[in-house]
Order: structure tokens, then sequence, then C-alpha cells
């Protein structure tokens, strides 16, 4: 089994950044969701409500190394904005039910989000400290930490389940007399590591993942939610593949795919590396 793909996204809910490699860290790959946009009360903001989220590209050294400084926002018809590393005082930050902070980045940087997603309630926080966030104790230890991804550090996912699921797709439209939609890309769960040589959904069964030198943890199966039926080009909703999830990928009453890791070693990985499963 290889490693096919690896993704950064360093504020919550932007544009993928593909990379070749990347440096892991106990609490997930280097740069990744550092960053987030909250509403006025500090409740996260993603594309779950906000599609344009998806259009605004945010790199760091760590997805581009041409960027002199700690964050680069680009979006369409907006000025790219350079930002440093914020410092001052920490303020709330919700993500999902649990209560955190984060570093106000600061106006400029809340001026060009709320323009580009044209509401006048964001800001844009850092995450200083990601090792005060813990996670779900019935899947980790209390050692283990992230920053404002949605549950846990790092989701690897599979070639040959996303192919499996493809034709489950298919399946269903030519039952109901559809034609059969475009195959899904993998962009749509945004993984941070995607590898292929196994079986679909041979996943459900690993209790730990080496990619090179690093080994990680598996949590738990990742449930998916109406983000994935976002076209990522027209921004357009429908019901896959939340539809065909329910169908064969159901479990108390939630629909998975993909998988979710939690680092127990730090290193360098890279597209081709092999990848060994227990």
């Amino acid at each position: 089994m290889l490693l096919t793909g690896l993704a950064i996204h360093p504020v919550k809910s932007t544009a993928i950044r593909p990379v070749g490699s990347a440096r892991v860290l106990l609490g997930g790959l280097e740069g990744d969701r550092a960053w987030v946009v909250v509403d006025a009360d500090g409740v996260m903001v993603t594309a779950r409500e906000e599609h344009p989220l998806f259009t605004i590209v945010a790199d760091t050294p760590a997805t581009d190394p041409s960027v002199a400084s700690a964050l680069r926002l680009r979006a369409p018809e907006m000025p790219d904005l350079l930002l440093d590393q914020p410092v001052g005082d920490r303020v709330r930050a919700r993500v999902f039910s649990q209560e955190l902070e984060g570093i106000p980045v600061g106006l400029e940087a809340d001026a060009w989000v709320q323009k580009s997603l044209r509401r006048d309630d964001l800001r844009l926080l850092w995450c200083d400290d990601p090792t005060r966030r813990t996670l779900d104790p019935a899947h980790s230890r209390p050692e283990d930490f992230t920053a404002y991804a949605d549950g846990y550090p790092v989701t690897i996912a599979s070639e040959a389940s996303l192919r499996q699921l493809n034709d489950w797709i298919i399946e269903g439209a030519l039952e109901r007399g559809e034609d059969p939609s475009a195959p899904l890309p993998m962009e749509r769960f945004r993984p941070n590591l995607v590898v292929d040589g196994d079986t679909a959904f041979g996943e459900d069964d690993w209790t730990s993942v080496q990619v090179g030198d690093v080994r990680f943890r598996v949590a738990k199966p990742n449930a998916r939610c109406v983000i994935t039926t976002i076209d990522l080009d027209s921004l357009q909703t429908n019901k896959e593949p939340i539809r065909t999830l329910a169908r064969h990928r159901l479990v108390d009453s939630l629909t998975m795919f993909a998988t979710n890791l939690i680092p127990e070693t730090t290193g360098i990985v890279r597209v081709g590396d092999h990848v060994d499963v227990s």
C-alpha cells in the first residue's frame, strides 16, 4: 500500500492545499486547520453554512514555500493578504460543542474575510497552543490533542473505498432510472492522507497505520456530514454521497467514510511512501 495523496487545510473549510510532503506533529500535519473563521459569538463558521469558504485559498510556508508570512489569503476578486502570526489575548472559539480559544488575527484580516464572504460579523482566529484542546476520551488518550479539526488530528481515506462508493452511486442511479453523475473526487472528503493498495473499506479493521517512519493510532471511523454534498466547483449541493453512504455505510445512524488517526510519532511523510497497517 502506498501514500498517493497529501493535503493541508490551513484555515478550516478553505480550499484544499495538496502537498508532496508534510511534517507530522503530535497534533496533526503542521499547519493543518490552525486558523478558523468564527462569528460575533465566537462560533466556528464553515463551508456547511458559507459555501464560498471553499473559494478562499489559504497558504502557509508549509503549503507554499514562497509564502514569506505566517498566512497568505487569496480569493476571487480580492487582493492577496499577507498576515503575520498574531499576538495578544485569547478569545472564545466554539468548535461544535467544545469551548476553545484563539488569538484574533486583526481588523485587516477580519475585514478581508468579511468582504470575501459578504458577512460583517466574521473574525479570523489562530490557535496558538493546540495542546489546550483534548479529544473525545472514548477514542483517545489524555495526552492527545489537535487544533481546529472537527474531532481528531488526521483523516486518512482509501482510493479503493472511493472506487467502491462511486460504483454504488452508479448502481443506485441506474436502479432509480437516472443518468449516473460523474464520479465523486476524493476532495469531497477533505482527507489529509490518501492511500491505495488495500481492499475497499479494509480500513474498518485497521488499528494502527505507519506511513514511512511515522506511526499513527486509529481513533475511529469518520462520520460524514452534509459538507461532502457540496460540489467544490459549482458550490451547489446534492444528495450524494450521503444518500449512498446511508444505504451501504450506516453505523448507529451515522454515515461513515474514511478514518480518523492520531499521530504517535513525528516526522516527514511523502507522497509515494509505503504504508503498513495492522
